[in-house]
């Protein structure tokens, strides 16, 4: 029996632990999963309805951090997370993506001696000044098995002097999450809600990078564009509570309730984000996951970054990277929507996108613990 502390700590963990957990379950003569949420996301709205849409078990250990700087956030998962680790004397601990508590958990497991999985390893933007590269780097050299999504990232890896033994290509576990709601999703109401006709076109937009919106400069130029792009169809904006408080805070809140066809929710559950996005004509973000969705789906998406770790949702995918230039954002957004693709034609998915991910990294697991 091998015994797996699995971690989450933020939105986009959920639905990469969700699959994994449950082929763990499924694989009860095998596997002796935990779940620890370091409670990086303490919003509810942020995490606890992932669980219920995801059906991922209540959490076995809740960490309780919550917010805090870089620094002070990490600092304190690792803290929180080394007693655990000495308490369950787990056999491996599996962390998955980028975020802080994915670096805090590695660290503390390597430096116990505990083994260390990490799902979607090798993705390199190739910037450093996003906190998520950094964390991306080191958790790769801690980790004893590196869980790639894609094949450019195995290439990354080799490039950084990691061991091909190290290394397995398994592909994309956010799609297996995918695949088993969108079934479950399309009960949800939120079009409807919305007051978005059947069959109406609309654009959807997440925005939540500290890069686009804590600089007041750039957050007007992204609302700008979405205010022209409104002018052609309803764009619909769930906002992070970061991007809300700025909004505010930056006095632009007056100024998108008068502006036509832009709507600013609340943050929504898994399922209703799911029924939201995958209707629409048009995506605009600023997320890793969602450009990797898009492409599963063949949705248009456009990338509001200068950069990504997923090239391959680029090469092979529905993805373009546009920036933060109001103009260049319009231009590539009206591109998109006057494109038309063949019909029947299905969308251009990336190898081992097909929603077995979770089984092939169990796979993976067993045969390194057993090697």
């Amino acid at each position: 029996m091998i015994k797996v502390i699995n971690v989450v700590g933020a939105r986009p963990n959920f639905m990469k632990v969700a699959p994994v957990v449950e082929a763990m379950g499924r694989r009860g003569l095998e596997f002796a999963p935990l779940v620890v949420h370091t409670g990086q996301h303490y919003d509810a709205r942020m995490s606890d309805a992932f669980f219920q849409d995801l059906g991922l078990p209540h959490p076995d250990v809740h960490l309780g951090v919550g917010s805090g700087s870089h620094a002070q956030q990490t600092a304190a998962v690792m803290q929180a997370f080394e007693p655990v680790v000495l308490g369950e004397k787990p056999d491996w601990v599996l962390v998955v993506g980028d975020v802080n508590s994915t670096l805090a958990c590695a660290l503390v497991s390597a430096k116990l001696g505990v083994r260390v999985a990490h799902v979607e390893a090798g993705l390199r933007s190739r910037d450093r000044t996003m906190p998520e590269e950094i964390n991306r780097l080191l958790t790769d050299q801690l980790a004893d098995l590196l869980l790639t999504p894609s094949k450019d990232a195995d290439q990354n890896l080799l490039a950084e002097g990691i061991a091909s033994e190290r290394i397995r290509f398994v592909g994309n576990v956010m799609i297996d999450s995918l695949f088993k709601q969108l079934g479950r999703a399309q009960a949800s109401s939120v079009r409807e809600d919305l007051g978005l006709a059947a069959g109406a076109d609309y654009a959807v937009v997440t925005l939540h990078r500290p890069s686009n919106v804590d600089d007041a400069g750039v957050l007007a130029s992204i609302l700008s564009a979405l205010e022209r792009i409104g002018e052609r169809l309803p764009v619909v904006f769930p906002a992070h509570p970061r991007t809300l408080k700025n909004i505010s805070g930056f006095g632009f809140a007056a100024r998108l309730e008068r502006a036509r066809n832009l709507r600013l929710v609340e943050p929504l559950g898994y399922l209703d984000f799911l029924r939201l996005y995958s209707g629409a004509a048009l995506v605009l973000t600023d997320s890793g996951g969602i450009q990797e969705e898009t492409t599963a789906l063949g949705i248009p998406c456009l990338t509001l970054r200068e950069n990504t770790e997923r090239p391959v949702t680029v090469e092979l995918g529905t993805n373009q990277i546009v920036g933060t230039d109001a103009n260049r954002i319009v231009e590539a957004a009206t591109r998109a929507l006057d494109a038309t693709r063949p019909p029947g034609e299905p969308p251009r998915v990336p190898p081992l996108w097909d929603g077995h991910t979770a089984e092939r990294i169990l796979d993976a697991i067993k045969e390194k613990h057993e090697g």
